[in-house]
């Protein structure tokens, strides 16, 4: 029968970091299998033959998963080892080495992730998949790049990241934003039948605190829009984007790079949210027309000057754009006398808002932002909801 010992590879350097490999020797044959964990020479204790801790604590959670998952690591090779002897059919170290990297990509975490990340670019959905990677590439570095398998993903695995990523200063959305999008891949592994359901999110926070304002009242609007920007025009795009955006009922920026000329028709805008694919349509104004007119006619098929060249990448040339207008907008705040980070963004949360204090009912404005749902629309407004309230309770106060 094959045996298993687990290995150390210091490396050339002193002091780094050197690498775990497994032994395994069947008829006389002996074959190395590599791993990704890589340990400290004071991590491996050699008489042992295990890895051990050391002193500091920051290297504490990555020695104690990299120890959960050599164990995990040798009971399949020994699963494999005997199911090949319960068979009674001739293996070689190869074949139980080929059968171990079979079942580790099928089952792997990291893996997973990305098949589902090129599954969401093939769908169209490239924003999704951008961050479907960004809590990939956070998870990766919590794990210290060691991957696991779906069915090793536990409650303290993920309370484990949860305090990892408040202890770096992550807000409690971010958080919640990164463990979501990991329950939505092990839920659709479950779907797969590729794992059972452990409830590894049972003790984590998945909720959405009220977020801090980012609403603009009309008058600050209004003074952004007034400010004589002839001379600095980097600044007046930027601005006259921004107002756009609050003109056409807080069209966000892609939707807003995208439009077409064939968009506009009759003296309406007719397009379809990227996000959601549901269609709206927009009356043109004079003054939409007026911020427009300050710019040459673009030359490419697209309506507004944000991508000018149809053969350009437009992922790339929208988000290239869209951060140097909210690098611009930053100064223009200032320049306006607001403290609240101006983004493009803020221009759809403060449409919402102006237009629930003018009394418009929250069906229209759902409709008018293009949300599926009204709920949605109700976390845009939650922060002018509680202003009203406290103003209701100011007056109460005073009749004491």
């Amino acid at each position: 029968m094959a045996s298993i010992k687990v290995k150390f590879r210091p490396s050339s350097i002193p002091e780094r970091e050197g690498t775990i490999y497994y032994q395994i020797i069947h008829e006389r044959k002996t074959r190395q299998l590599l791993t990704d964990y890589r340990i400290l020479p004071s991590e491996w204790d050699e008489d042992r033959g295990e890895v051990t801790s050391n002193q500091k604590e920051d290297r504490t959670p990555i020695i104690r998963s990299i120890r959960d998952h050599i164990r995990q690591d040798i009971d399949r090779l020994n699963m494999i080892i005997h199911r090949f002897e319960s068979e009674g059919t001739p293996y070689s170290t190869d074949r139980i080495i080929a059968e171990f990297n079979q079942d580790s990509s099928d089952n792997s975490l990291f893996s997973f992730m990305q098949s589902a990340i090129a599954r969401l670019r093939h769908n169209g959905k490239t924003r999704t998949s951008e961050t479907y990677k960004a809590t990939l590439r956070s998870f990766k570095k919590f794990r210290a790049g060691v991957d696991l398998s779906l069915d090793s993903l536990t409650s303290n695995i993920m309370e484990e990241y949860q305090a990892w990523l408040h202890q770096r200063g992550a807000s409690p959305n971010t958080i919640s934003f990164y463990i979501r999008i990991l329950r939505a891949v092990y839920n659709r592994a479950i779907e797969d039948e590729i794992v059972e359901n452990r409830r590894p999110f049972r003790r984590v926070y998945t909720g959405v605190e009220k977020t801090v304002k980012r609403a603009l009242p009309l008058s600050m609007i209004r003074k952004i829009k007034s400010l004589d920007l002839s001379l600095k025009p980097d600044l007046q795009f930027a601005r006259d984007m921004f107002i756009l955006s609050f003109m056409l009922r807080g069209m966000s920026f892609i939707d807003m790079a995208l439009l077409k000329k064939s968009d506009l028709k009759d003296g309406h805008i007719t397009y379809r949210r990227r996000k959601t694919g549901q269609q709206l349509i927009i009356q043109w104004t004079k003054d939409m027309q007026q911020i427009l007119d300050r710019y040459p006619a673009n030359p490419s098929e697209y309506l507004l000057p944000i991508i000018k060249n149809s053969n350009s990448k437009l992922r790339y040339a929208y988000k290239n754009m869209g951060e140097k207008i909210n690098l611009r907008l930053k100064k223009i705040a200032e320049m306006a006398g607001t403290r609240l980070p101006l983004t493009m963004y803020v221009a759809r949360h403060s449409w919402a808002s102006i237009a629930k204090a003018e009394g418009i009912p929250l069906s229209i404005i759902s409709e008018g932002l293009g949300h599926e749902k009204e709920s949605t629309t109700r976390i845009y407004l939650s922060t002018l909801d509680t202003t009203l309230i406290d103003r209701a309770n100011s007056r109460i106060l005073k009749l004491l």
